[in-house]
């Protein structure tokens, strides 16, 4: 992996400074906010346009909506990668579910739908406590902005990451197949993977290597 190149805001004419005062730019920050919430919102209004509103659907829904209300609000960052290769694997991580939408099959459930059901809902509740936790300090970018040690993050690095990897495993259960088995496995692994690019950024603030030894797990507590 490449030499992470980072910028504090700094005085200097540099393209690194400039482009992070830049994005720190509060009007900027939100127009990025929302262009990066546009297909969350797009699915959205298709879902409730074709009447698509199961119990799945409807977790998946109120996720989107405690996603796209933290973004618009969020904190302008203090620090933010300029790495391309760290913006393209989030930008891939996030937006997978969209780019192998043609991928998927029709499936078929594997277990009673009311354990799919109450996977999503754990899935919700998850992400729900998560992004409520870190509040303010959401991004899809790997920045910092303010450190959130407690609620969720109290217990794993990446609780966010935890809902939705429940996420993938309720369309598993539910929507089973060997190809949709493997997309969402390839999502799982593109979060682990951008889970370990974001700490690699955030390790450089002190306060993070503090709040990493403290808390030891990323995902799973007590477990991984």
């Amino acid at each position: 992996m490449t030499q992470d190149k980072t910028q504090s805001p700094a005085p200097g004419g540099s393209a690194d400074s400039r482009l992070l005062r830049t994005l720190r730019n509060p009007l900027v920050d939100k127009v990025i906010a929302i262009v990066a919430c546009l297909p969350f919102l797009l699915l959205m209004a298709a879902c409730i346009r074709n009447n698509q509103l199961g119990l799945v659907r409807i977790a998946m829904l109120i996720q989107v909506l405690a996603q796209v209300v933290t973004m618009f609000a969020r904190r302008e960052p203090v620090r933010i990668t300029f790495n391309p290769l760290y913006w393209v694997l989030a930008f891939v991580a996030t937006y997978w579910p969209f780019l192998s939408i043609g991928l998927n099959t029709p499936g078929r459930a594997i277990v009673p739908i009311w354990l799919a059901d109450a996977t999503s809902l754990v899935s919700l509740a998850i992400l729900l406590y998560a992004r409520f936790s870190l509040g303010r300090n959401i991004g899809f970018v790997p920045a910092q902005r303010r450190l959130v040690t407690d609620g969720a993050y109290a217990y794993v690095r990446h609780p966010i990451y935890t809902g939705i990897f429940v996420a993938y495993l309720g369309v598993v259960m539910s929507l089973f197949s060997p190809v949709n088995l493997l997309l969402s496995l390839i999502g799982v692994v593109l979060f682990m993977v951008k889970s370990l690019v974001e700490e690699r950024f955030l390790a450089q603030d002190p306060q993070y290597q503090q709040y990493m030894r403290q808390t030891r797990r990323r995902w799973i507590p007590g477990v991984a």
